[in-house]
């Protein structure tokens, strides 16, 4: 597995915009897994990219089944939603893609 897809949507609110928020998907293999604070993916971009987790983080199959964040392993294929904070791309829920029981 080599592929990478993203999607992004891009929320304008106020009533000059001040108020932004993109929240984005992105497909990728778990290379470090810290529960509860962040992951980083492996990615088709060149270096790996670095998530931390929101408040609240979802995790769940792709036929929508809630999991326990245990699941969620080293080489586990993973699509993360997103929204970007600054510098910071905190993840609010991970679909795993090959769950291993």
């Amino acid at each position: 597995y080599g592929q990478t897809s993203s999607t992004s949507t891009t929320v304008t609110t106020g009533t000059n915009g001040e108020t932004k928020t993109t929240i984005t998907e992105s497909t990728g293999t778990v290379t470090e897994y810290t529960p509860g604070q962040a992951l980083i993916l492996k990615t088709e971009a060149a270096e790996p990219v670095h998530y931390k987790f929101g408040k609240t983080v979802t995790y769940v199959t792709t036929d929508g089944r809630v999991i326990e964040a245990s699941k969620i392993r080293k080489d586990s294929k993973v699509r993360v939603h997103y929204i970007k904070d600054g510098d910071n791309m905190l993840v609010d829920k991970v679909i795993v893609t090959d769950v291993r029981d």
